[in-house]
């Protein structure tokens, strides 16, 4: 199964989060995701101006295993959860100092905050997404009353390595954790209240307090153990608490990052296809100067200038066979292939990407269809059709590989994270605004019209027999990315 999240990363990227999710009895899952990018033909983005390389350099890719599933409730309950791992990995680590006990007790730690953070992001999504009005309250109770205690046991667990046995550096990697969980709990509780505020006015009236109530705690608890707080009133100082984050961030999820190995994808057919170009190309050489020789004999002017106009032809049979086989090999044979490991040689599956320009009659019909062009989009390219961008990517992943790196957790698959960043694109744009004149009464006035911009982007997702397709618009222009509908 595949899920995908497209959202404005920055002020010129859309990130396009996709989940790959394994089937338990599945030993090898194979995954396929097909893009396509139309582009307005007045960008002037074609084959000649937009280079595969130019692509590949607004393209950044990150894949990392999806986080274990946990209800917050559970992550607050006592059986088999990653509380109690950690409970007891730190006293192992507190009675036997050694350097697995230490692994394990690093490992145990970004493990757990990581879950964490995945617990509240779907429990966030699912309290804005109710749709029993009657539960509401329910739930939002219970996230204040879950995520404290999962706090509460969390740093009850300093005092278990508080100890003459553990090292300072040891001590110093939970507070971190600490720090992160801290700032996680902020966050997330603040953007509870944005969604409550935007979605169900009359539960944020409700909650507004006790939510409140939690952010304070968790800053005072920061105040309290001297850790960094966000302040307006000194500008050198939240620039310093926004950057630390972000390091704590990378630090807690690069348990679950895994690294790529990349290179060419079919190196060997290459070579191949490249010897049966030159063999074409000296059959037809050599052809011609055995027919020569037959009828001239050897040492003749015939023979010499079939020689040489022979030689001038072979070079060029051998570009145009190296062109036309290369065209079919394309069909087959992806751009780039990347081996997925945890670690160096432990690995678990492999992806393969191209990028290439297509022209619309070669996009399939339920492509087009999706795309569903309006009348005044048919306007817009008259004369000459939008330009199409297709990236393809092929993920295999191998389940029993996978369930052997992480012990106690069930690994299900992972996420890709693709940013695609669409600031070339911007370059022969018009100015972002434009004068309107509007009619008010018996005057009028002038105001300045936002000038924008669709790329839309249909995306097709296979995974066994099953096949989907999702259409996104990319509303921009020169100054920034204006907004990602899905339609």
């Amino acid at each position: 199964m595949i899920n995908e999240r497209v959202r404005i990363h920055d002020k010129f990227s859309v990130e396009i989060k996709l989940g790959y999710n394994t089937r338990r009895k599945q030993k090898i899952n194979d995954f396929v995701m097909n893009a396509w990018f139309f582009v307005p033909n007045s960008l002037d983005v074609n084959r000649f101006t937009y280079s595969k390389e130019l692509f590949y350099n607004d393209l950044k890719s990150n894949i990392r295993f999806t986080p274990p599933t946990y209800l917050l409730r559970d992550l607050a309950g006592d059986t088999n959860t990653p509380i109690r791992f950690l409970t007891k990995c730190f006293t192992e680590l507190a009675q036997k100092p050694t350097r697995k006990h230490a692994e394990v007790f690093e490992y145990q730690l970004k493990m757990f905050q990581a879950i964490l953070r995945s617990s509240l992001y779907h429990e966030i999504s699912h309290i804005s997404k109710n749709v029993i009005e009657e539960d509401s309250q329910y739930l939002i109770s219970s996230y204040i009353e879950n995520i404290s205690m999962v706090v509460q046991k969390f740093r009850a667990l300093r005092r278990i390595i508080n100890t003459p046995t553990v090292t300072p550096e040891l001590l110093e990697h939970y507070l971190l954790a600490d720090e992160f969980m801290s700032n996680t709990v902020e966050q997330y509780s603040f953007r509870l209240l944005d969604k409550l505020k935007k979605y169900y006015i009359n539960d944020y009236r409700k909650n507004k307090l006790p939510i409140l109530a939690l952010i304070k705690s968790e800053t005072d608890y920061r105040i309290a153990r001297d850790y960094p707080v966000l302040s307006t009133d000194d500008s050198h100082k939240y620039r310093e608490t926004v950057y630390r984050q972000g390091v704590l961030r990378k630090y807690i999820e690069s348990q679950l990052f895994l690294s790529t190995r990349k290179k060419k994808d079919g190196q060997l057919a290459e070579q191949v296809i490249f010897s049966i170009a030159a063999g074409v190309a000296m059959i037809f050489a050599t052809g011609i100067a055995f027919y020569i020789q037959q009828k001239y004999g050897n040492f003749t002017l015939p023979l010499f200038i079939a020689l040489v106009i022979s030689y001038m032809l072979k070079d060029r049979m051998k570009e145009l066979a190296r062109h036309y086989f290369g065209n079919i090999a394309k069909k087959y044979f992806y751009d780039h292939k990347f081996s997925i490991e945890v670690k160096k040689g432990q690995r678990i599956g492999w992806s393969k990407e191209s990028f290439s320009f297509v022209r619309e009659e070669k996009v399939p019909s339920k492509v087009l269809q999706r795309r569903n062009r309006s009348q005044i989009m048919k306007i817009e390219n008259q004369g000459d059709a939008e330009k199409v961008i297709h990236f393809r990517k092929f993920l295999r992943l191998n389940r029993k590989a996978m369930q052997k790196t992480y012990k106690q957790y069930d690994i299900i698959g992972v996420n890709d994270i693709v940013r695609f960043n669409i600031a070339g694109f911007t370059q022969k744009m018009d100015n972002p605004e434009v004068p309107i004149y509007e009619l008010k009464n018996s005057s009028y006035s002038k105001i300045l019209g936002e000038k924008v911009y669709y790329l839309n982007m249909v995306i097709n997702f296979r995974y066994k027999n099953e096949s989907d397709y999702r259409r996104y618009r990319i509303v921009f222009n020169r100054k920034r990315i204006i907004k990602v509908e899905k339609l």
